[in-house]
């Protein structure tokens, strides 16, 4: 019998499928959100397989068909139609003040913009470079944008002992509310 690894510690949903490690295929699920709805917030306790669901949504969306071989959304999706996907994780390292964040936020839109062949009008601007990003890519594809956001509340999180903080990076935060996008 030829066992399989076990991704601890993987949370790319490409690194576990090129890899051979076991996966627990939730592809149906992803379907399911992808026929009946706009925006979602997913809520799982902490280590519960949130990061590994939305690389997987990523990659679904991008089209990267041969991840999904043999899983149960492989002969449903139509594979024709690739969305420009863009991928925001706050988590990793520690966030120290605002300044961090807007940093760390600047430099994953610029890796989104270059992964999709666009640029910022103003990069020095977080929410207006988010805003031009998405529509941008809507304009290139002419498909809906996917927006995968992780760890979002890690900034929260860390600065909630400080209110002066804790204020500023939620007005940070804010800026990028997908609904008047």
């Amino acid at each position: 019998m030829n066992r399989k690894k076990l991704p601890i510690g993987i949370q790319t949903f490409q690194k576990i499928r090129e890899a051979d490690y076991y996966y627990v295929d939730e592809t149906a699920f992803a379907w399911k959100l992808s026929e009946e709805g706009i925006h979602y917030f997913l809520s799982r306790p902490r280590c519960f397989g949130k990061s590994l669901f939305l690389y997987t949504l990523g990659e679904l969306f991008a089209g990267n068909e041969p991840l999904f071989r043999g899983l149960d959304v492989h002969d449903r999706w139509d594979w024709s139609r690739r969305a420009p996907v863009i991928g925001l994780s706050l988590g990793g390292g520690v966030l120290r003040d605002r300044g961090e964040l807007d940093r760390r936020v600047r430099s994953l839109l610029r890796d989104n913009a270059k992964a999709l062949g666009l640029a910022c009008s103003d990069p020095q601007d977080p929410a207006g470079c988010f805003a031009e990003l998405i529509a941008n890519a809507h304009a290139a594809t002419g498909e809906r944008v996917v927006v995968r956001v992780d760890e979002y509340d890690k900034p929260i999180r860390e600065t909630i002992t400080d209110w002066v903080e804790f204020r500023r990076e939620r007005r940070s935060l804010v800026a990028f509310d997908v609904e008047t996008l």
